[in-house]
């Protein structure tokens, strides 16, 4: 059973090896590290699955890596990964397991939780859904005029959102030609009147992804959607035009959609962990489900490495030491993904989520402030653009930002000479920020290198490497909280300005003039000069 521990991090022994150990890095350049060690390349890369990471070019040493690995069995690592593979509530805030790993588990083999094989009752959801997807695929699922469905709208938010956008982009390559899936979040209205302006209600399909079935801007969306398609079609066209993605049964008949076409997901599936379950049905349409099956095998595979590689050749269990170390015991910040592949446009935004959701946190398990630094900010975008805007900062600028560059050696498209171009930029990018060029002659044209990396290279993107990469980084981010000593599964940040937004909304719209006591003078006086502005 876990427990949480009891001695902050920052006063073990092995943090206090690691602060010492730092200073004696700190004028040591990656230059020297490679001229030491003939072999380092090959110590410090491995694979995963598909996926082939070289960690090398990282400001790190053997001694580095152990201290590191000694540190992850103080936080109790090990026991924190058998922990969530068991099911336990390691979810302290809200007492809640940890169970997005059985979302890919293998049909037949049990995944027992209090006595219940959550495994099985995956596999039934899994299989409506395909069900479903087949239907609308096919032509079989027709809209209320007995069409076929040509577009279909995803309405979500945060988790039920950026997942299922991000891989839908990400596997382009293996859709629906006669299929255009789009993604509506913003409760701007903007986004759903340009996601629908265009569109024929009746071979529209519109899937409401809310766990709760209460999300104030998913909600506003769905009901602006449905008004627009039953001004058209009446309804009753709203029972073949949309289905629901939720826990809720009762909220979502509510709204009016037949609880025969809801799809059901757990309270241990937390939203940003939830692209796997059904939250992923607007993909499974976009894709078919075997590539959808493809992409939980390919999950599946990195959470095998995951739990049973010894720490010290566990890849996430490293990327997420690199990261601490960086993090505590340099300074540094920040954490750049920088995707080079057009398709995968959407990873940073989505892998944004997943961390700094997850470890944007100030107070342990323990309930006190924590001493030391959690998550990083993460952000970067696909290259070559971002060599275009931000790279000067990563290579002459003052802060250090570790960042990861990910590429695939074959392309998902057969236009010549293109890739080729674009795989030689990564390699170079990250051989540059590394070994830099010194230039004392010219100090603008000097660049001192030294910029940590890690290259992630796979064969192609596919639906298989696709659920290896995000599955990589979900356990990264798990590590990094276990030894950051906070819960990750909770988000009770996004909670107070919602709560807040509720109580301003009411006052925007108020016949009579508010008195705004319960406001600060800067948040009044915003208030009062919206109204005024809407009056004038």
């Amino acid at each position: 059973m876990f427990e949480p521990p009891t001695t902050p991090i920052d006063r073990t022994r092995q943090w206090a090896a690691l602060v010492e150990h730092a200073k004696t890095l700190k004028g040591t350049h990656l230059r020297d590290l490679f001229d030491a060690d003939p072999d380092r390349v090959g110590a410090m890369s491995s694979d995963v699955g598909d996926l082939h990471v070289d960690w090398s070019k990282n400001l790190v040493t053997a001694e580095t890596v152990g201290l590191l690995v000694e540190l992850a069995r103080t936080a109790g690592v090990p026991e924190r990964i058998e922990a969530m593979f068991a099911g336990e509530a390691i979810n302290t805030t809200e007492n809640r397991a940890v169970l997005h790993t059985a979302l890919r588990a293998p049909r037949g083999e049990p995944w027992m939780v209090d006595g219940v094989d959550v495994a099985e009752q995956v596999h039934e959801v899994l299989d409506a859904m395909a069900d479903f997807a087949n239907g609308v695929r096919d032509g079989h699922w027709t809209g209320a005029t007995g069409r076929r469905i040509r577009t279909v709208v995803n309405i979500g938010i945060g988790g039920s959102h950026l997942g299922p956008e991000m891989a839908a982009q990400a596997l382009a390559s293996f859709g629906h030609g006669g299929l255009d899936v789009r993604f509506v979040s913003n409760v701007d209205g903007n986004d759903v009147w340009w996601a629908l302006h265009d569109l024929d209600p009746a071979e529209t399909l519109f899937i409401v992804s809310s766990k709760s079935f209460g999300t104030v801007e998913t909600l506003t969306n769905a009901r602006s959607a449905r008004a627009w398609l039953t001004d058209r079609l009446g309804e009753a066209a709203v029972a073949r035009h949309f289905v629901a993605v939720s826990t809720s049964a009762q909220r979502v008949r509510e709204f009016g959609i037949d609880t025969a076409n809801m799809f059901g997901f757990w309270d241990w599936v937390g939203g940003r962990y939830s692209l796997d379950s059904a939250i992923g049905l607007s993909l499974m349409i976009a894709i078919g489900p075997p590539a959808f099956s493809e992409m939980l095998a390919g999950f599946r595979s990195v959470d095998e490495h995951f739990r049973t590689a010894p720490l010290a050749q566990n890849l996430p269990v490293l990327l997420g030491l690199l990261g601490v170390w960086y993090g505590n015991f340099w300074g540094a910040d920040s954490h750049a993904v920088l995707p080079y592949d057009h398709h995968l446009a959407r990873l940073t935004a989505y892998l944004q989520q997943l961390d700094m959701e997850s470890n944007g946190k100030s107070t342990t398990l323990a309930g006190e402030r924590v001493g030391w630094q959690t998550g990083p900010i993460v952000w970067g975008q696909p290259g070559t653009n971002g060599q275009h805007a931000f790279y000067q900062l990563l290579h002459q600028g003052t802060k250090l930002v570790p960042a990861d560059l990910i590429g695939f050696i074959h392309p998902n498209h057969e236009v010549a000479g293109h890739h080729d171009l674009l795989l030689a930029n990564l390699v170079a990018q990250a051989e540059a920020l590394a070994f830099g060029r010194r230039n004392e002659a010219e100090p603008h044209r000097d660049f001192e290198g030294n910029r940590p990396t890690n290259v992630i290279l796979a064969p192609m993107l596919t639906p298989g490497v696709l659920g290896q990469l995000i599955a990589l980084y979900e356990h990264k981010v798990f590590v990094q909280g276990v030894i950051w000593q906070i819960d990750s599964f909770d988000q009770w940040g996004v909670e107070l300005g919602k709560v807040l937004a509720t109580t301003i909304a009411d006052e925007l719209t108020a016949e009579s003039e508010p008195d705004f006591s319960d406001h600060d003078a800067s948040t009044a006086a915003l208030l009062r000069r919206i109204r005024a502005g809407r009056r004038s």
